[in-house]
């Protein structure tokens, strides 16, 4: 369904980030090497429940093969406690823990450009708000019908908040063990 199809009913502006957003996701999937999206898809097809079902099947059939040969003529591949079998489970553990590490690595690096995007939104809006702030309170000091006052809240809000600072007290404030709350009015 196209973004701009008229039967959708969401504003121009949401369609907007929508697309953006879906652009995003299409420029690291596009940016991703090919044996970075098969082992992607492999790890999502190991993490469904038919894949538990199907080793749970291959498992049970190994078994009853060696057990039928081994009742049959006395000799089987893989007698009880099924040596092979074991090797073939642990080397499959070790191969899916090795997709789950890659998948999880690309998903980091798309994470980690999703933060940096939502960072770097936050500080602009921030920067845009208090704009806002000292536009509104100059037209309040330069209208004759508003009464002129001082209004300190409004004031701390159009100054610039220094990250560095900002950072220094979500650590103080996280080292000392107290959850990081909105101060009281």
């Amino acid at each position: 369904m196209n973004i701009s199809d008229p039967k959708l009913d969401i504003p121009p502006h949401v369609a907007e980030t929508v697309h953006a957003i879906a652009l995003l996701h299409a420029e690291h999937h596009r940016k991703s090497s090919l044996a970075e999206r098969i082992v992607d898809r492999i790890t999502t097809s190991v993490g469904r429940p038919i894949f538990l079902l199907i080793l749970m099947g291959v498992m049970a059939l190994w078994m009853a093969v060696n057990e039928f040969l081994f009742l049959s003529n006395g000799s089987a591949p893989d007698v009880p406690p099924y040596s092979g079998l074991e090797l073939c489970i642990t080397l499959l553990a070790l191969v899916i823990a090795v997709m789950i590490l890659i998948s999880q690595s690309r998903a980091d690096r798309f994470a980690n450009l999703r933060e940096q995007m939502t960072l770097e939104s936050a500080l602009l809006t921030e920067q845009k708000t208090r704009k806002i702030i000292e536009l509104l309170e100059e037209l309040r000091r330069d209208s004759p019908g508003i009464r002129d006052r001082l209004d300190l809240e409004a004031e701390q809000m159009s100054a610039k908040a220094d990250p560095h600072e900002v950072l220094s007290a979500i650590v103080e404030v996280t080292e000392q063990g107290i959850s990081p709350a909105a101060p009281q009015s």
